[in-house]
């Protein structure tokens, strides 16, 4: 399960409310899109319905099979390339006018060092003016030390035809912004009877806005646009999401 809820709050927000601005993304573009961090390709499957060429990284390479298996019922293969790679290091050989990297996936770059090499890769893949947008979590510290040490209930999610309820139990290490996640899910049936409890680590690094830009103008990018929701609010000192649509500048 990826991050589709809100880090701070306690019940479920849309878990597709991300799908519309991506796919619309991918719509202007035109295409063909990289997305990083596919796992079993929920946003690449999405793309790909409209008509638009995706191309699907993750390391994982479980992940990916089951990905291409759902491709594959769909009929869309001849419009998805599964590439099994780091997101540090990937490597094609053409450029795009479109990276995207959905599910906060950009905070599982764990040291300063993985962020500037996948930025780079991501630079070296656009083509000039090209966008690159992803979104994170905004750190605020204080809703952050209040989970510090307990369990925190995220919301109930559908599943199929049961119902997953998702605690989390979270450690900070404040002086290499880590956040240690230790998840909890429980499955319920449709008589609500717990038929399944899974327990998975989960580790980010979260970042902060001003930071980011910095990282972001290092790398050669600039900030087009930053929004505080998937439906294009403003973002402001009280968002707790960042959407950025980072534009490819040229190199002097």
């Amino acid at each position: 399960m990826t991050e589709y809820y809100n880090f701070y709050a306690n019940n479920p927000t849309d878990m597709d409310q991300d799908i519309h601005y991506y796919v619309e993304l991918a719509k202007q573009t035109g295409g063909p899109v990289i997305e990083l961090g596919c796992g079993t390709g929920r946003m690449s499957i999405a793309i790909a319905k409209e008509g638009i060429e995706v191309v699907g990284v993750d390391f994982s390479a479980e992940k990916l099979a089951v990905a291409k298996q759902k491709s594959d019922d769909l009929g869309l293969s001849h419009r998805i390339k599964w590439v099994e790679s780091s997101i540090t290091n990937f490597q094609l050989p053409e450029t795009f006018p479109l990276i995207i990297m959905p599910d906060r996936s950009f905070l599982q770059l764990i040291n300063i060092r993985d962020q500037l090499s996948a930025l780079k890769a991501i630079r070296r893949h656009l083509e000039e003016g090209g966008l690159f947008a992803f979104h994170a979590f905004v750190p605020h510290m204080r809703k952050l030390i209040d989970m510090e040490g307990k369990y925190t209930f995220r919301g109930s999610f559908p599943s199929g035809n049961d119902e997953m309820e998702v605690y989390d139990f979270t450690e900070l290490d404040t002086f290499n912004q880590i956040a240690n996640i230790t998840r909890y899910i429980e499955r319920f049936n449709s008589r609500g009877k717990s038929v399944s409890r899974t327990k998975s680590k989960i580790r980010l690094r979260y970042i902060f806005p001003a930071e980011l830009s910095h990282l972001l103008a290092v790398c050669g990018f600039k900030i087009e646009n930053r929004y505080g929701s998937f439906y294009r609010a403003p973002f402001d000192a009280n968002s707790e999401e960042l959407i950025v649509e980072a534009v490819k500048l040229a190199r002097r």
